[in-house]
């Protein structure tokens, strides 16, 4: 695990929560707003809002900035950044592992760097 990526107590915090799973759950299927996932997860405007914050701090949701052709405006939408968490019991120690999706910028990077 990197210094970066949480501990397993902050992944677990998360992972109990049943509206973080919801979110997680229905944006993986597609891209979503704030608006949409508080009706399919029913639950409040606040309470979305600080679950997603609590999964970007994590980096386990990415915010994206799509444009609304019904208003002609822009919206946020929030996608996984997950493919898989796995959790290791092994010589008396829990590990854990996340496997993140790989961002457009960084696949691009590693395109040119291939180069």
């Amino acid at each position: 695990m990197s210094e970066d990526e949480p501990d397993i107590e902050t992944v677990a915090g998360l992972l109990e929560d049943q509206t973080v799973r919801e979110i997680l759950t229905e944006t993986s299927r597609e891209p979503m707003s704030a608006r949409t996932l508080k009706d399919r997860c029913d639950a409040s405007g606040p309470t979305i809002y600080r679950r997603l914050e609590r999964l970007r701090e994590a980096d386990f949701v990415v915010e994206r900035t799509r444009p609304d052709p019904d208003d002609g405006h822009h919206r946020q939408v929030y996608a996984p950044n997950l493919d898989r968490i796995t959790i290791d019991l092994g010589d008396g120690t829990l590990s854990i592992q996340i496997t993140r999706r790989e961002r457009m910028a960084d696949r691009f990077t590693r395109l040119i760097e291939e180069m």
